[in-house]
């Protein structure tokens, strides 16, 4: 991995490690990538060269500064990136005898000049020597930054040069790099940490977009590049999926009275999500190509082949890497990341708003509880197997092959009772190996205390975890199905051996990992061998000596006092005095006067000394020494071991994928699953609702679901809370289970795999949008007709209940004709009763209804509504449903009384209107006749003969379901 550093980086490196450091680290043998400050004689070379510079290359270098970073002439602070969290430092000195800068009322850094250039890296900063390990060195970028649209146009602003020389103009920004309104909204991107870089084609190729994301806890790059339509589903489905912590586009998207529609839609729909833009030249299909080449590990190196003509997608990942490594302040090391094209036709696409109506991740009514799909599911013990269990259940699978070979493995899984609980029991010591992963293959281009207290953490994990693979491999060892024989195999590397009997030459065998901030420190205090460095060795044993000190120091005050003081540990206090308040009667109710800092919980005192807080110093002092000395080593050890590190990719999808198939057979233990089969045909045996399943004390009631080509539309009806959307949630719910690879929670079941899923559910309005319920539906089914293909599972739940009746109707007629157009697999509720009789017209559409019985009360004068929750075949007989629901509600009788009347008088009123109507008869036969018509010019195959006669038929009938238009035309003939 190249590090590149600025010459000035350097000038404050170790100065706060003590003498015996130092000295330490001479005596050390020195790992290749750690830079030390270059001599005064090229320092004065390099700022030479820059003072002959011409004057142009003076100003653009003057104009790169983003706001995100300050300078002095004997301090360099460069900019930290916390997962989104961008601390810039409120005030720094200038030059000698330069302007001060200021800080905002917000805390903002004002600079009152243009700045340095960002990065002039030293060409020799190779991390193995290798001068060309980059296309080019990390040069000027140009950010601006906003939280939404609108934060363009900030008020504390920073000189940016985002536009090209052409436009001749300097977009503003400001200089904070995340700005949000909401704690709710700062405490979701605490957790997010995926950055994402769009782009789209120009001109003839607008629509075809390229995609590349990166998670800064695991050192995998995502490709993807589509052709999606103008309502750019796909690419808001997938940032919905990923939920990006920042979204990086070129700098031309939003150009002033020219900004595109995927700028606009994005913003829009991600209105929390810092937006950063480059400028256009940095997404550069040819850096990008030469970034994977590269930056990807040799295991996925057949990623090259499937990229090589993906322009837009390479175009992204060359701005995506150059800006991470801008943020991290670090570089990736050469071939150490995962880099795997995924296309859109992989795995099925459900929308963000299906997403939520299913509950898939998160309870709509309170989303801290575990009521969702994903809570019915979620027994992993990890959490890469959970990230995996989450983006499975958003992703759907769409090839039966691969989801049949998970279906072998849980089917094993539940037969073998030993590997089950045997695989389990190992699964649940690993640790989180993708993170671990991401932070051994970055290289900090600056180095700190808790740079080198993180690296020799996550090199006690690295043990862990290797120590894991042989036990892993034994639990494999009898497994049959092809899968777990597959990564059985995976384990058999002979690189995680090499690598463990590295560690074990540096590293105690005894140091592993533990629990408890204390019991770790003194893991990595003690990590490293003894006689390895003499001076980390005297180290050690004047840290001990300090505890020790400390202990004795506080058994003295005890007996000082006479109190039962005892020494507690808390990795933000350091070492600190505990006292059970019941174990000791304190003088006039108040300890000494020589403890401070008290603070009281429960029954417990914990307080300090001046004495301590001293001897916390000395040991924290201590401390850093020996992280300083066992850095170096770890450093040293990690250049050996790095170019076999790679098979840990092979580890982590191993584990992850097994923990979560371990998951589904889990959940199987827990209830009556079957195994999905994959036709052509949506069958389901008495299938219930898997999270009202968890939620009820009883069993659901069971249901039938049947669905084919033949009868691809099916139009449920019945009574309020008779259970309609339950059952349309539950088809919905065991599609995806089953496309991930689960049992299902049925008798039996078969699927058409779906590539789309869209649900319409919900009567909310939505204030931010300024969209009334009705507009809310008209957008929602909107959505789904642009969208909609043969091969969707479509799920409607009431439609056009926001305007009137007659107008309702009229919308759902028209849609449902519009579906029926389709191959989809659809299903309809509805309370429209008009809509049943569409099965007259369309031999596909079947009626479906939920059962309710009467039942009178003892007296016998007041019936009662009692409900089934079965389906059945036909459409509800019930009448005036509505009504008999209200009276269960605390409504005033007489109010029930005048209901009734009113609703009798009106339907006695449209009922004759209709009867007294022949317009309304005349225009149901033409329609009737065009049907037919239509439906006989499609699919007849009579012979002319029987065709005519077959014709005639159809009129006579029409004739007589319109006697008007029979009336008129005899009289015309009279």
């Amino acid at each position: 991995m190249a590090s590149r550093r600025p010459w000035y980086t350097g000038l404050r490196r170790r100065a706060s490690f003590p003498v015996c450091a130092c000295a330490g680290f001479m005596s050390s043998p020195v790992p290749p990538f750690c830079v030390w400050p270059l001599v005064p004689a090229l320092r004065e070379m390099l700022r030479g060269s820059d003072e002959r510079r011409p004057a142009a290359r003076e100003e653009e270098a003057s104009a790169s500064y983003s706001g995100r970073c300050s300078s002095s002439s004997g301090t360099e602070h460069l900019p930290r990136y916390h997962f989104g969290l961008l601390q810039t430092p409120l005030s720094t000195a200038g030059s000698a005898g330069g302007p001060q800068r200021e800080a905002d009322s917000l805390g903002r850094v004002v600079p009152p000049g243009p700045g340095p250039q960002l990065f002039s890296a030293a060409a020799g900063d190779s991390y193995f020597g290798d001068k060309s390990s980059y296309a080019e060195n990390v040069s000027t970028m140009n950010f601006t930054s906003s939280s939404s649209a609108r934060g363009l146009n900030s008020a504390w602003i920073g000189k940016t040069p985002l536009s090209s020389s052409r436009s001749g103009c300097r977009s503003r920004t400001p200089l904070m790099g995340y700005s949000v309104t909401s704690s709710s909204a700062v405490s979701a991107h605490l957790v997010a940490s995926v950055i994402v870089a769009v782009v789209e084609g120009r001109g003839l190729a607008r629509g075809e977009v390229g995609m590349a994301s990166i998670d800064l806890k695991n050192p995998e790059v995502v490709l993807s590049q589509f052709a999606d339509n103008t309502t750019y589903a796909k690419v808001i489905t997938k940032l919905k999926i990923l939920t990006p912590l920042e979204i990086i586009m070129s700098n031309t998207a939003c150009d002033t009275g020219n900004t595109t529609k995927l700028f606009s839609l994005i913003t829009d729909n991600f209105k929390n999500v810092t937006f950063t833009t480059v400028q256009r030249k940095y997404f550069n299909e040819t850096k990008g190509l030469e970034y994977i080449e590269q930056l990807c590990t040799s295991e996925f190196s057949t990623v090259l082949m499937e990229v090589q003509s993906k322009y837009y997608c390479l175009a992204a990942v060359a701005a995506l890497l150059k800006y991470v490594e801008f943020i991290q302040n670090s570089v990736y090391a050469p071939k150490s990341l995962k880099v795997r094209f995924q296309g859109s036709e992989q795995t099925a696409m459900i929308d963000s708003s299906s997403a939520q109506n299913l509950e898939l991740l998160t309870n709509n009514r309170d989303s801290r509880n575990g009521h969702t799909l994903f809570g019915v599911l979620n027994y992993t013990k990890t959490p890469g197997g959970s990230r995996r269990l989450r983006s499975n259940i958003l992703e759907p699978l769409v090839d039966a092959e691969t989801i049949n070979t998970r279906l072998d493995c849980i089917q094993e899984l539940l037969q073998d009772e030993e590997l089950f609980f045997s695989l389990q029991a190992v699964i649940s010591r690993f640790l989180d190996t993708e993170q671990l992963l991401s932070i051994l293959v970055q290289i900090p281009k600056q180095d700190t205390v808790n740079a080198a207290e993180s690296k020799i953490t996550n090199l006690i994990y690295l043990k862990h975890t290797l120590e894991l693979v042989d036990p892993l491999k034994a639990a494999l060892k009898s497994c049959k199905t092809h899968l777990l024989k597959a990564y059985y195999s995976s384990l058999e590397d002979k690189r995680f051996g090499i690598i463990l009997e590295k560690i074990k030459t540096v590293i105690n065998d005894d140091t592993r990992y533990t629990k408890g901030c204390l019991n770790m420190r003194t893991q990595k205090c003690y990590a490293v061998r003894p006689n390895i460095n003499e001076f980390l060795d005297i180290a050690r044993r004047t840290y001990t000596e300090i505890v020790d000190d400390i202990a004795g120091m506080i058994t003295q005050l005890g007996e000082k006092y006479n109190l039962p003081l005892k020494m507690s540990f808390s990795s933000a206090r350091g070492f600190f005095i505990q006292m059970n308040a019941e174990c000791a009667a304190l003088p006039n109710g108040q300890l000494p006067s020589e403890f401070t800092k008290i603070t009281k919980m429960k029954n417990a005192y914990s307080f300090t000394s001046a004495d301590l807080i001293k001897m916390n110093e000395r040991c924290q002092e201590s401390l850093r020494e020996i992280y300083h000395m066992t850095y170096l080593i770890v450093c040293k050890l990690l250049s050996e071991i790095y170019e076999h590190i790679h098979c840990l990719y092979k580890l982590s999808d191993t584990v992850s994928m097994l923990d979560m198939l371990l998951s589904f057979a889990h959940a199987c233990t827990l209830s009556d699953y079957v195994r999905p089969e994959f036709t052509d045909t949506l069958a389901i045996k008495q299938g219930w609702h898997p999270i009202l399943e968890k939620i009820s004390v009883e069993k659901p009631v069971s249901n039938n679901t049947y669905i084919t080509e033949g009868s691809n539309f099916i139009i449920i009806t019945g009574p309020n809370m008779s259970g309609k959307s339950t059952y349309l949630k539950q088809i919905a719910l065991c599609q995806i289970m089953a496309q991930i690879g689960s049992y299902v929670p049925a008798e039996y079941s078969s699927f058409r795999i779906a590539e789309q899923i869209f649900t319409r559910i919900g009567m909310d309005d939505d204030i931010e949008t300024n969209s009334s319920t009705f507009m809310k539906e008209m957008k929602e089914i909107t959505y789904i007709m642009q969208n909609a293909n043969d091969k969707s599972l479509i799920i409607i739940d009431e439609l056009g209940r926001g305007t009137s009746t007659e107008e309702g109707i009229g919308i759902c007629y028209s849609v449902c004709e519009y579906l029926l157009s389709l191959k989809a697999f659809t299903l309809f509720a509805t309370h429209f009763l008009e809509l049943c009789h569409i099965d007259a017209l369309y031999p596909n559409v079947e009626n479906n209804h939920f059962e309710v019985r009467h039942v009178k009360n003892s007296a016998g004068n007041k019936e009662k509504i009692t409900y089934t929750y079965i389906l059945s075949k036909g459409h509800t007989e019930e009448k005036n449903y509505g009504l008999k629901a209200a009276e269960v509600s605390s409504l005033p009788p007489s109010i029930i009384l005048d209901a009734k009347e009113i609703t009798t008088h009106i339907a006695r009123q449209i009922l004759q209107k209709q009867r007294a109507t022949p317009e309304t008869l005349r225009q149901r036969a033409v329609y009737h006749l065009a049907t037919r018509l239509v439906q006989t010019a499609r699919n007849s195959r009579l012979d002319p003969d029987s065709l005519r006669i077959f014709l005639k038929g159809l009129k006579k009938k029409y004739e007589a379901d319109c006697p008007v238009s029979g009336q008129a035309q005899t009289e015309d003939g009279q």
